[in-house]
């Protein structure tokens, strides 16, 4: 079994769970006409939404760069503080030594002849005070270095305290930066598993208003934007009288010839499965209709679902929509009158869809709510567990009308 990842979850939400906003079971043409522009709208937004994000996150990682800059630059000039701050203190070491030499000689000298000697050597009193001076100010001299060394220190130090609040800084506005791009990659990574959704949406509502246009203008040239799809753009099925026949089964049949349920509908990887799903066949096993109709949606090679197919039927004047998914290749064509022995489609799923995410293995997912959707988007509480067929693990059937009565 494939493992399912957060980012297969979230097409799995937009193409199983994603709210519908209206049945179409007389849905007019005008009003796929409405729908289809709505959809063209919401992929422009999503599109938008994306290259938003994308310009954010390139302003961010700009910025990024010009701190990470900046922060190198003051991570040089304290490392150069801290020579100059070494370089001071070992001038105050040697300055402090010399003291040490001065003090040492005027202790000696101050005691002694040498100091006197030096200041009687002069030849002149004006002579004598200078030289008395000179001794003077050596001391006042080393002293002097001393302090505008120590006062270098500080300065110095400031300054790495400085370059190190901003190096704190930029590296903090860096973290928030990256955090940003972060969440809009996630936010890009959403909006282009949402456009694989959005786009099959609109291919797939584009080839149903193509189908509508053409059979509107054909069955119902008279009734214009106002014709019901459903009804008034299809085919009518005439008996040997001569009379209409409506399209309304009595029974519910099995989609395949043989097969055991191996997934429930319910909570599953994290998220809400839908349908059935049905296995023990290999793929190119044909599938029929469970029940005659028209067929509402096809949807090709969906990263979450494959080759899908919807199928408007109604029983005992009940409305539904019967779904198939995960098809190695339909049989029919949007529009198409399809009764219970039409085969509608092939099982897949298997090795053969490497690019369906949600498959483990070649199988159908079968599909039952009340009401017609479009041929997409399947509201979660209409779902309900099909005809025929019990919610659980293992249950099998040998026979198309092998009805499960519980």
């Amino acid at each position: 079994m494939k493992k399912i990842g957060l980012g297969v979850l979230i097409v799995l939400y937009f193409v199983f769970i994603t709210p519908v906003y209206a049945s179409s079971e007389k849905q007019t043409l005008g009003e796929l006409k409405k729908e289809y522009q709505n959809k063209l709208e919401e992929q422009k937004e999503n599109n938008n939404k994306t290259e938003e994000a994308k310009r954010e996150i390139a302003l961010k990682e700009a910025a990024i760069k010009e701190a990470e800059a900046q922060i190198h630059e003051a991570e040089k000039e304290m490392q150069e503080a801290q020579e100059a701050i070494l370089a001071s203190n070992q001038k105050i070491l040697d300055l402090k030594k010399e003291m040490e030499q001065v003090m040492k000689y005027f202790q000696q000298v101050q005691g002694g002849n040498a100091y006197v000697e030096y200041v009687s050597g002069a030849s002149t009193i004006t002579d004598m005070l200078m030289r008395v001076a000179t001794v003077s100010q050596i001391s006042d001299s080393i002293n002097n270095s001393v302090n505008e060394l120590n006062a270098e220190i500080k300065r110095n130090e400031q300054l790495k305290k400085e370059l190190e609040e901003k190096k704190q800084r930029l590296e903090a506005q860096t973290v928030e930066y990256k955090k940003v791009i972060e969440a809009r990659y996630g936010d890009i990574a959403n909006y282009d598993k949402y456009a694989l959704d959005i786009d099959t949406q609109v291919k797939s509502l584009k080839e149903k208003l193509e189908k509508a246009e053409k059979n509107c203008k054909e069955y119902a040239p008279d009734l214009g934007d106002s014709a019901i799809i459903s009804s008034d753009c299809i085919k009518k099925i005439v008996d040997s009288n001569g009379n209409v026949v409506t399209i309304d089964n009595g029974e519910w049949l099995k989609p395949l010839n043989y097969g055991v349920i191996t997934s429930m509908i319910g909570a599953r990887w994290g998220s809400y499965h839908n349908a059935l799903d049905i296995g023990g066949n290999a793929e190119g096993t044909p599938v029929y209709a469970a029940a005659a109709g028209v067929v509402s949606g096809k949807i090709y090679r969906s990263s979450c679902g494959g080759n899908m197919l919807f199928i408007d039927v109604t029983v005992n004047g009940v409305a539904y929509t019967t779904y198939y998914y995960h098809l190695i290749r339909f049989n029919v064509e949007l529009g198409d009158v399809v009764t219970q022995d039409s085969i509608i489609g092939y099982v897949g799923g298997g090795s053969t869809a490497s690019y369906d995410s949600c498959t483990f293995g070649a199988h159908l997912h079968f599909g039952v709510a009340k009401g017609f959707y479009n041929g997409y988007s399947i509201p979660r509480s209409n779902v309900i567990t099909p005809p025929g067929f019990p919610n659980y693990e293992g249950w099998r059937f040998t026979a198309r009308n092998m009805y499960y009565v519980g």
